[in-house]
């Protein structure tokens, strides 16, 4: 394989990446990088176990010298979530990333790079495959299914661990540590919906261009959430005009904000629609002035044409936008003790319609169990008042600050040695599987680490591949002082 990585140290953990940026990898399409992963621990005749949902644990003895030192767990997850930009011809079921490098700083071509958490994945291999680094017994756990629940981390057999010392891989600030995290899960809205055939004309109407984001990272940025804006406009033309939702189609998961949402209504004459586009665009223009010296590239399209449709009835169509405008978003609630931390959450990650049913699907968050439970009802009131049924699932708990960590206290000292400044100690607004981990394992010392990477569940995912060097550096260093 011709590597494109090149420069940086040591050279198989830039490898590795490429290796497994080739493999497609979405939630619940992992089977290919478990195969990868497999096909390694047998080469390096390693021991290893792979269960139902592909998760794999791959552990090697430690080195010469700290046989009787205790175990450490590493881990990340083997999954990405896979959003591409509108118009990118690129099938995540099928197709290896297009990974482009610009000014040291690693990327994909129109896609998401997959650094969360592609970034653990070849750093765990780098370790195993070098014999000559200085390290405890390793336990590296790579979990799948983790963007759209923890379900991996959920369903692994953790009576296979023998580490009481964990060490995610999935935070994302370089120089950060992670200590805490917030609960969530997946909690859906879903209407029947019932439709008639019509001929007239149809306005088609697109939001397009938000900077979109990590929908527990990046709630507290207030990115613009393209679902609500669209739900605000046809809020705003069924109360203007006579008009019929056709379709509403916004969103693809449900912890990524989402950038661009579309929608078609039907009038019944040319005079309606051109009506209607011209208040579309008046209000389209408000939404600029609003929101543009935050969201740059936002665009709303207006545009119409005569059409034959299947139109959504009156009253199922008004449920469902009434709902999304009623619907709570964004931050919740926030601990101004800790400078505004955001405490509780949700985001609507999904809008849409089919033939039969409309649905609302949203990621609520909260490090607060009692916050969470007031989130959950708040959304089954607002489903009970607009005909909706609820289901929730992939539920995962939080993960509470442990005021004596030894871990911590290592990578503290190893930070300052090596970069000569403090390691900052953070909880954050964000589901991380060390909570999962932390329940099943009595007496787990867990610490969340990573390289820096920004625009992580968005086509402008990167990864300052200077970052990554340095993160191994220091997570090497660690590992050589725990043996």
């Amino acid at each position: 394989m011709n590597y494109k990585i090149t420069g940086y140290k040591p050279e198989k953990l830039f490898h590795f990446f490429e290796d497994i940026s080739a493999i497609p990898r979405g939630s619940a399409n992992e089977k290919a990088i478990s195969d990868y992963l497999v096909a390694f621990a047998e080469e390096r005749n390693l021991w290893y176990h792979r269960d139902a949902l592909f998760n794999v644990i791959i552990k090697k003895p430690a080195s010469a010298g700290a046989k009787e030192k205790p175990a450490v767990m590493l881990q990340g997850h083997t999954d990405m979530v896979c959003e591409k930009l509108a118009g990118v011809a690129h099938d995540f079921t099928t197709d290896p990333l297009d990974l482009i490098i610009k000014d040291g700083v690693l990327s994909a071509n129109g896609t998401t790079l997959g650094g969360d958490n592609g970034a653990a994945v070849a750093c765990m291999l780098a370790i195993l495959d070098d014999d000559t680094l200085t390290h405890p017994a390793l336990e590296c756990v790579f979990t799948t299914q983790e963007e759209i629940g923890l379900n991996g981390a959920e369903a692994l057999d953790k009576s296979l661990l023998s580490a009481r010392t964990m060490i995610n891989l999935d935070s994302e600030d370089e120089g950060v540590a992670t200590v805490s995290c917030a609960g969530g899960l997946r909690f859906a809205l879903t209407r029947p919906i019932t439709r008639s055939k019509k001929e007239g004309m149809l306005l088609h109407l697109e939001a397009t261009g938000l900077l979109g984001g990590h929908s527990g990272t990046d709630i507290n940025k207030e990115h613009q959430n393209a679902n609500l804006l669209m739900a605000r406009m046809i809020n705003h033309l069924f109360h203007n005009t006579d008009a019929l939702l056709v379709d509403f189609n916004g969103g693809t998961k449900d912890n990524a904000i989402p950038r661009e949402t579309s929608a078609t209504l039907f009038y019944s004459d040319e005079v309606a629609a051109k009506n209607a586009e011209n208040l579309a665009l008046a209000l389209s223009a408000d939404f600029s002035s609003e929101i543009c010296p935050y969201e740059p590239a936002f665009q709303f399209l207006v545009s119409t044409e005569n059409g034959t449709a299947d139109v959504i009835s009156a009253e199922d169509g008004k449920a469902f936008i009434t709902a999304m405008c009623l619907a709570p978003n964004g931050v919740q609630f926030r601990n101004m003790n800790l400078d505004g931390f955001t405490v509780t959450s949700l985001n609507l990650g999904i809008a849409a319609t089919d033939e039969t049913s409309a649905s609302l699907v949203f990621a609520p968050r909260s490090s607060v169990a009692t916050l969470m439970s007031a989130l959950k009802e708040k959304l089954c009131l607002l489903a009970e008042t607009f005909g909706f049924e609820v289901s929730m699932h992939g539920e995962y708990p939080g993960w509470s600050f442990a005021e004596v960590s030894p871990i911590r206290d290592v990578f503290v000292q190893s930070y300052k040695e090596l970069f000569h400044d403090d390691l900052k100690i953070e909880a954050i607004h964000a589901g991380l599987e060390c909570g999962l981990f932390s329940d099943a394992i009595p007496g787990l010392d867990a610490i969340a680490v990573g390289p820096t990477i920004r625009g992580c569940h968005t086509p402008d995912e990167h990864l300052p591949l200077d970052s990554f060097e340095r993160f191994y550096e220091l997570l090497t260093d660690v590992l050589k002082k725990l043996a």
